[in-house]
């Protein structure tokens, strides 16, 4: 058997993946370089990688090596190949993939048009014939990389990046490429979960990659199985009788496979990526075997007492491209890592992020962390313990445990604690005072109670008639199953001190829970209602997102901002849901301009703007990074009597370079936004950021007052570091 050399590329991160594939594929002498891998082995080795690896982009063999400082030496040294022994001249097509390292040809595509013209021109003057130019699926594809002057010429066996299984019929936005799909599943040990009957999640599949990819690792599925077109299929040096007998070897593993397919489900709140995922799911022959839905993340929950015991939760979340959706989105790392802990304690979670700072709002115990590109996105794939996993002599009796918290189970199935009557107490001491508060100001929305008992780390918020129940993380202090007990006290007790159903109360939890018993996060009808605040309303939702919209801290700051508002062009930037856009407006503002990059939060705002019949063409509405508009409003010599500016504390958005850290980089935005300012014009400076330092010395030429203390409402005087405030003005 003739034996050659072949190099096998893939992406950062995966060539330890691509040596292991080569080893359990029975290839002998492998040497792993830069970027990529070399083996020696028969054509039936490579048509093997081909077939069966899941990281490899590319195999190809090399068939000539030479000098080439000049483009005539490549032409010449190209033109010199025997290539009538790898296509015919006459009805063949080839394509050309030139690359080029430290090296006088630099430009790719002429170093590409020269290696053609070389192929070209010996076929001219052999034959008089010569082979077309097809890009798409040539008979031949020839890659050529140029290192130091030195050309490696090869016959690239793939044709097509082997990341194209065949399946992807529809897409979605930024789709998880399936090479990259692969690589994360066996970094997370998924071949040996499924053999012991692991289940798999995919919580956000998009158009399936995770999905198709993990049932592909699980069933035994050759990742090239359903591809019609490899490169060396038209090649004249092809062996068929190999390659027959690779397929059919792959068929019948697969038939065997399936047999012992593991708990695959999916979903997603889009609509139409789950009718994509759906589609690439019966191409590759899996409908009847991998289940997806519409569904969102927070109801996830309610489907783990029909899923296996233990498991992998893996998926690929957005990572925070826009400044504006910041916020919106470490709620959602968040909501996932909760979700994990309170439904599905033995499972594993593995995801992808460009962003660490986001990942850690999961809450979850991280084990390793891998670096992998993700496209251009330098990524890291990070793979998270199960919070309490299962022995297997535990399994049975934790399936027999509740494993929601509902109203009912938790009225019949657990007793309060012994300091329960303590926190009613309280909570009723705060009711009588706080009602009559609010109602004397005119305020549906407000702070009822906030840890006041350390036992009882919640926070407790009114919006109309519901409650919004947060859980801030118990002191170390208080045993884990203490904690998860006090919490169904808080859930329990609470609606019932304020005569409101069970069905109102929504309880968002920040921090992963440890007790026998796990809570699922509560939503009512996942649909925004109005509240009134100071005689205006506002459109709120407490189950969608961790926040609610309307920001109950920064209630005085909007008063004075209505106070202030009159007769004067007021700016409000990172809007957020326009709340205060809407006090200034009803502080009879000449103008307003309200400025977020999300389509989302800008919406909401001209909702709340509409719901006050505040509609007039004096108020504006932009879509933009707020760095990048404020630059350009300077540039325009826009001005405004009134700014409200309260940034995000963090964001990495891929559309600004760098980092924006507040506490770094305020110095520079607050000069940027002070120059939109009229001469006798104020602009109100907010962070929530606990630790933040506001450099005045570097802010010379402005005067700063800090009205911290003056824009703490009473219902969060216990809190008084929930935000810092200033009122800054031209010296």
């Amino acid at each position: 058997m003739t034996h050659h050399k072949f190099t096998v590329t893939t992406a950062r991160g995966m060539l330890p993946i691509l040596v292991q594939e080569l080893k359990e594929m029975g290839i002998g002498t492998i040497k792993q370089e830069q970027g990529n891998v070399r083996f020696t082995g028969s054509l039936e080795d490579a048509y093997r990688v081909c077939l069966w690896s899941r990281v490899a982009i590319r195999v190809l063999m090399p068939i000539a090596h030479f000098s080439a400082q000049t483009p005539d030496e490549l032409y010449e040294g190209v033109k010199a190949l025997a290539w009538e022994d790898h296509i015919d001249e006459s009805e063949s097509t080839i394509a050309v993939d030139f690359n080029s390292f430290r090296s006088k040809i630099h430009h790719t595509q002429y170093g590409a048009q020269r290696v053609k013209d070389g192929i070209v021109d010996r076929f001219r003057e052999r034959t008089g014939e010569r082979p077309s130019v097809d890009l798409f699926q040539p008979d031949l594809r020839i890659n050529v990389y140029l290192k130091h002057n030195q050309a490696i010429v090869s016959v690239d066996l793939s044709g097509d990046s082997l990341h194209k299984r065949g399946y992807r019929q529809k897409t979605t936005p930024a789709p998880l490429k399936e090479h990259l799909a692969a690589a994360i599943l066996l970094t997370a040990g998924w071949p040996k979960l499924a053999k012991q009957g692991w289940g798999l999640i995919d919580p956000m599949c998009g158009s399936g990659t995770f999905l198709i990819e993990a049932a592909m690792i699980a069933a035994d599925i050759a990742p090239g199985s359903h591809r019609d077109y490899f490169g060396f299929l038209y090649w004249k040096q092809h062996d068929r009788d190999a390659w027959k007998q690779l397929k059919a070897e792959a068929e019948r593993r697969k038939f065997s496979g399936l047999a012992r397919l593991p708990m695959i489900v999916g979903g997603d709140r889009d609509a139409k990526a789950v009718a994509a995922a759906k589609i690439n799911i019966a191409e590759i022959g899996l409908t009847d075997r991998i289940k997806v839905e519409q569904r969102d993340l927070l109801d996830w929950p309610s489907q783990a007492k029909d899923l296996p015991d233990m498991g992998i939760i893996v998926c690929n979340p957005p990572y925070g491209e826009r400044m504006g959706e910041q916020s919106q989105l470490h709620h959602l790392y968040e909501s996932l890592g909760n979700i994990v802990t309170e439904a599905f304690p033995a499972w594993r979670t593995t995801l992808i992020t460009d962003n660490d700072n986001l990942a850690k709002y999961t809450g979850l115990t991280l084990f390793e962390a891998m670096p992998f590109d993700n496209g251009p996105i330098a990524c890291q794939v990070l793979h998270y313990r199960a919070p309490r996993p299962l022995s297997a002599n535990r399994q049975q009796l934790e399936r027999s445990k509740p494993q929601k918290l509902d109203t009912e189970i938790a009225q019949t199935e657990y007793e309060l604690s012994e300091h329960a009557e303590m926190f009613a107490n309280r909570l009723k001491k705060n009711a009588k005072h706080r009602l009559k508060w609010a109602k004397k100001e005119g305020i549906e929305c407000y702070r009822l109670y906030d840890a006041d008992l350390p036992d009882y780390a919640v926070a407790i918020d009114i919006y109309g008639e519901h409650i919004h129940v947060q859980e801030y993380a118990p002191p170390k202090s208080i045993d884990s199953e203490k904690a998860i007990q006090r919490l169904n006290d808080v859930m329990k007790i609470t609606p019932t001190v304020l005569g409101l159903p069970q069905s109102q109360i929504v309880l968002k939890l920040r921090q992963k829970q440890r007790g026998n018993q796990q809570y699922e996060a509560h939503s009512s009808q996942k649909q925004r209602f109005k509240v009134a605040e100071s005689g205006l309303n506002f459109w709120v939702n407490l189950t969608d997102y961790l926040d609610t919209g309307l920001f109950l801290d920064h209630r005085t700051t909007r008063q004075i901002i209505l106070n202030k508002a009159k007769d004067k062009d007021f700016l409000n930037l990172f809007a957020y849901t326009g709340t205060a856009t809407v006090y200034a407006a009803a502080g009879q503002a000449k103008s307003t301009t309200t400025v977020d990059m999300s389509n989302t939060y800008l919406s909401w705002a001209q909702d709340n703007m509409t719901l006050n019949q505040f509609t007039d063409e004096r108020h504006n509405y932009i879509r933009a990074n707020c760095l990048e508009w404020l630059q350009e409003a300077q540039q325009n010599q826009q001005r405004y009597g009134l700014i409200f500016l309260d940034p995000p504390t963090f964001s990495n958005s891929r559309k600004m370079e760098g980092v924006f850290d507040i506490q770094r980089d305020h110095v520079s935005l607050i000069k940027l936004t002070s120059e939109l300012l009229t001469t006798d014009g104020e602009l109100i400076f907010s962070t929530n950021r606990r630790d933040f330092k506001l450099d005045s010395a570097s802010l010379s030429g402005l005067s700063i007052e800090n009205i911290s203390h003056k824009t703490l409402p009473l219902d969060f005087k216990r809190n008084e570091k929930i935000h810092s405030c200033w009122l800054i003005s031209k010296s």
